[in-house]
C-alpha cells in the first residue's frame, strides 16, 4: 500500500519513481559492504537488525508523511534488506553443511520462499479490511508489529563457529598476489602487519580483515570452476523477477473489453500459484535446469503475445520456472564457494541482480513509449533464454574440506 500512501500524500508519479530509485540505489551501495560484514560478524545479528530497520522506516512514513521521510524510510528499509541478503542464505547453507545436509539447501530455501509468497498473498488480502478499519495507520501498525516480531527470530538462529583455516585444497592463490606474499596476506587478514617497517595505522587495521574477505570473494568467483557462471545466472534470473511489477499492465491489456481492471486480480492468480509451486519444488530436476529455463522463456513470450486472458496461464508458468531456476542457480553458486566469503559472494550476486533490475525498469519505461506490455514481456523473455546455457552444467555438489 505504500505507493498509494505516497500518492495520497501529494507526491507525483515522477517523485514516487525517484523514491524507488533511491530504494534500489541503497541496495546497490550497501549490498557488498553488508556481505563482507556478514562474513566477519555473527550473521544472526544482521538478521535480527534487518527487520528493526524496516520497522523504523515504516514508522517514519506514517508519522511524517512527506517526501524526505519517505526517502529516509526507503534508505532504512533498503539497508535492512541488504543486511539480510546473503547473510541468511550463507548462514542456512553453512549450518546445513556442518550437519552434512548441504544437498537439502535448495529444497529448504525454496520451500521457505514458497511460504513467503503465500504469506504475501495473505497479507495483500488482509490489507483491504485493515484499510477499511483504520486506513494507512492501521496498515502501517500491523507492518511495524510484524517486522518487530521477526527480529527475535533472526537473533535466535543457530550459528556455529566458522572455519579459520586457509583455502581448501585445490583453491588457487589470488592472481595479483605472488606466492611469497601469501604469509603477509595471512597476517593482514588477522589485522597484524608483516615485519617490514612501521606497522599500519588504526584505520588500516580496521579495514584489513574487510579487504581480505573481499579479495577472497573475488578470487573464488574468478578461479573456482562454475562460480562465475552461477553468479551471472543467479543475478540475471533474480533481476528478471522485476517484471512482476508490470504484470498488472499485461493482465489489463489482455482483459480490455471483457472486464478490464476489475479482472486483473483474477488474472494474477496463476502467477502467485506458479511462483509458489516453483519455489516449493526447488531442488528437483536441476539436471535439466537449462532446458526448463529455455522452456520458461518460450512460455513467457507465447503467453504475452496472445493478447488473450488465457495467455496469463503460460505467463504465470514462466514465472514459476523463473523462481525455480533462481534457486537452482543460487544453489550452484553456494556449492562452488567456501564459507570464508560466502555472504560476500552472495551479496555480489545481489548487486548484480539490482543492476539487472534497474536496467530492466529503464528498458521497460523507454520501450513503453513504442510498444505494448505483450511485446515488452516477449522481449524480456530473451534475457531468460540467454541465461539458460549457464545452467547447463551438471551439478558438482558442495565443496568438501571446509569444516
Amino acid at each position: 500500500m505504500y505507493a498509494l500512501l505516497f500518492a495520497d500524500s501529494g507526491l507525483s508519479t515522477a517523485q514516487i519513481s525517484t523514491l524507488l530509485i533511491i530504494w534500489s540505489l541503497t541496495s546497490v551501495i550497501v549490498e557488498i559492504p553488508s556481505g563482507v560484514l556478514a562474513d566477519l560478524v555473527p550473521r544472526r545479528r544482521l538478521l535480527g537488525a534487518a527487520p528493526l530497520l524496516a520497522a523504523a522506516g515504516f514508522a517514519l512514513w506514517i508519522l511524517v508523511p512527506a517526501y524526505p521521510s519517505f526517502a529516509v524510510g526507503f534508505v532504512l528499509w533498503g539497508t535492512g534488506l541488504s543486511f539480510a541478503s546473503g547473510a541468511l542464505q550463507a548462514l542456512v547453507y553453512d549450518e546445513l553443511l556442518r550437519a552434512g545436509a548441504a544437498r537439502d539447501y535448495a529444497r529448504l530455501i525454496g520451500r521457505s520462499r514458497a511460504l513467503g509468497t503465500v504469506a504475501m498473498v495473505v497479507a495483500g488480502a488482509a490489507a483491504a479490511p485493515l484499510m477499511a478499519f483504520g486506513g494507512y495507520t492501521a496498515v502501517a501498525a500491523v507492518s511495524i508489529v510484524s517486522a518487530l516480531a521477526a527480529a527475535p527470530l533472526g537473533f535466535t538462529f543457530p550459528e556455529g563457529p566458522r572455519p579459520t583455516e586457509d583455502a581448501p585444497a585445490g583453491d588457487a592463490p589470488a592472481e595479483d598476489a605472488p606466492a611469497e606474499d601469501v604469509p603477509a596476506a595471512k597476517k593482514a587478514a588477522t589485522g597484524t602487519a608483516p615485519d617490514r617497517g612501521p606497522g599500519p595505522g588504526p584505520l588500516a587495521r580496521i579495514l584489513a580483515p574487510h579487504i581480505a574477505v573481499a579479495r577472497t570473494a573475488l578470487t573464488e568467483v574468478r578461479r573456482v570452476p562454475g562460480a562465475r557462471r552461477a553468479l551471472l545466472a543467479f543475478a540475471v534470473l533474480t533481476g528478471l523477477t522485476g517484471l512482476e511489477e508490470y504484470l498488472p499492465f499485461l493482465a489489463r491489456s489482455t482483459a480490455d473489453g471483457i472486464g478490464g481492471t476489475a479482472l486483473v486480480p483474477i488474472l494474477l492468480l496463476p502467477f502467485f500459484a506458479a511462483v509458489a509451486a516453483g519455489e516449493w519444488f526447488a531442488g528437483r530436476g536441476t539436471r535439466h535446469a537449462a532446458v526448463l529455463t529455455a522452456a520458461g522463456a518460450v512460455l513467457l513470450a507465447a503467453g504475452a503475445l496472445t493478447g488473450h486472458p488465457l495467455g496469463m496461464l503460460p505467463v504465470g508458468a514462466a514465472f514459476g520456472v523463473l523462481a525455480w531456476a533462481s534457486v537452482a542457480a543460487e544453489t550452484r553458486l553456494q556449492d562452488a564457494v567456501s564459507s570464508r566469503a560466502r555472504a560476500t559472494v552472495l551479496s555480489m550476486s545481489g548487486l548484480g541482480a539490482e543492476t539487472v533490475g534497474i536496467a530492466l525498469f529503464a528498458a521497460y519505461g523507454l520501450g513503453s513509449a513504442v510498444a505494448g506490455p505483450g511485446t515488452l514481456f516477449a522481449a524480456a523473455s530473451l534475457g531468460l533464454l540467454a541465461v539458460a546455457p549457464a545452467l547447463r552444467r551438471r551439478e558438482r555438489g558442495p565443496r568438501a574440506g571446509r569444516y
